[in-house]
């Protein structure tokens, strides 16, 4: 028996050797948590038979148990077992320092969500800009988490892009790069209830790559870039492509026009920008359109409000209809829901930002919106049959079908009842409203879907 036991060590040995060699570095000992640190909250953490278990205590905030390393570019693998009833993450590229928040945590995370809603493998941004690629956004790895196993994840961050996988599952693809460099950190979130207390998670096998960084094959998983009008190389292999450059008007023009509107709009600091005009709509610059029309498109846009403002993206428009000095399309409300009028207009909030206007009623989930003057995301897909979503921030917030019965019934009790066949243009064009209030948008880009 001793033999045998010391056979399984010299075992382990070569292993973790020939690991080392490989350029891999243990992050864990398996014995204690020498190159670690706590920070903020007052969970429990210990080390159990080479793993270290997460214990959530009552009345503590979020607690950390943090690398005294940070690290830039690597490669981070290691194995993790969840209570069903816990959320919690790895922090990554993520900082503490007494200007922020009075040492708060904050930073990237790699979620962990045994919950029905099936986001591990998300990517949130601790105590800073919320979510920023919820697993809504891949469907298809809702399923990679295991319930009451142990679950494998693999995160990459080289350069600007952050990619994140679960039992070998690709999860999230997110560039950006507001935070290069930072330590890592394994969560216990706080928890509100008593009988909460006591739940564990374990990590296990956590090692790291930090020399000879190989990316993975570009996979077609969707990318979050939060570079301001950037096309990344994942986002070309996926068939997108600009509709704003960020410098010139290039591919744009006033609605009815053949040229881009003389006053009116701005490009300056890679925004394109409809000035204030009173609130009049069209009255000053006018709709711009896209020199191309789309039949079936994934459109992707930020858009900043100013106080009060009005505008909206629409798609589907033929320019042969026309109200006043407004193009008619299917339209992606923008607006100041708090502020402007509108928002109280129409039925149950269908003016609303998000909603498909004066139509359908956007999801009211109150995190998918941002306070007024900072970006917001914008997304609207259109699929072969016809099927459309709105997204807001990673948020889905409307669905329906173009030419169902629903939708019909919805355009007969609307403003659009004296239009026949509003909406059910084979292909269009993409619109950017002129409603007389400042409003801004970059990174404009599309990718055509084959019918």
């Amino acid at each position: 028996m001793k033999k045998l036991m010391m056979l399984a060590g010299c075992a382990v040995c070569m292993l973790t050797a020939a690991a080392q060699g490989s350029g891999w570095k243990d992050l864990f000992n398996g014995k204690d948590l020498t190159g670690w640190k706590q920070l903020n909250g007052k969970a429990r953490y210990t080390v159990e038979q080479g793993e270290i278990v997460g214990t959530t205590v009552f009345g503590q905030p979020n607690s950390f148990m943090v690398t005294e390393q940070d690290y830039g570019d690597f490669i981070l693998e290691l194995e993790f077992k969840v209570d069903s009833t816990m959320n919690s993450g790895v922090q990554f590229r993520s900082e503490s320092n007494a200007a922020y928040k009075n040492g708060r945590v904050h930073g990237y995370q790699f979620e962990i969500d045994p919950s029905p809603r099936g986001w591990t493998g998300g990517i949130y941004d601790e105590a800073r800009r919320d979510w920023l690629y919820p697993l809504d956004l891949n469907p298809a790895a809702k399923t990679a988490f295991r319930q009451g196993a142990w679950n494998k994840i693999r995160l990459e961050c080289i350069g600007n892009t952050m990619r994140t996988w679960v039992n070998g599952i690709p999860c999230a693809y997110l560039v950006d790069d507001m935070t290069p460099k930072g330590f890592i950190a394994l969560q216990v979130h706080g928890i509100g209830n008593k009988k909460d207390e006591g739940r564990q998670i374990r990590w296990r096998n956590i090692r790291i790559r930090t020399t000879d960084l190989k990316p993975a094959p570009l996979d077609g998983t969707f990318v979050v870039n939060m570079i301001p009008n950037d096309l990344s190389d994942a986002e070309k292999h996926n068939g997108f492509g600009l509709l704003f450059d960020g410098k010139t008007t290039s591919g744009w023009r006033g609605v009815h026009k053949k040229a881009f509107p003389a006053k009116g709009w701005e490009v300056n600091n890679g925004e394109i920008t409809v000035l204030a005009s009173q609130g009049k709509e069209s009255q000053n610059g006018g709709d711009i359109v896209t020199d191309k029309q789309y039949s079936a498109f994934v459109l992707e846009f930020d858009f900043k409000l100013t106080e009060g403002a009005n505008s909206g993206v629409k798609y589907f428009v033929t320019e042969k209809e026309q109200t006043g000095g407004s193009a008619i399309g299917l339209e992606y409300q923008v607006l100041d829901d708090e502020r402007h009028p509108d928002a109280k207009l129409g039925v149950n909030g269908n003016r609303t930002l998000s909603s498909l206007y004066d139509l359908i009623t956007s999801n009211r989930e109150k995190r998918a919106r941002k306070p007024i003057g900072e970006w917001n995301k914008g997304m609207v897909i259109v699929y072969p049959d016809n099927t459309v979503q709105h997204w807001l921030n990673g948020w889905k917030m409307v669905e329906y079908k173009r030419g169902s019965a629903e939708f019909e019934a919805l355009v007969a009790k609307s403003k659009y009842k004296g239009w026949t066949n509003f909406g059910m243009a084979p292909q269009g064009h993409i619109l950017l409203q002129d409603h007389g209030n400042r409003v801004s948008f970059r990174s404009i880009k599309i990718r055509e879907l084959k019918k």
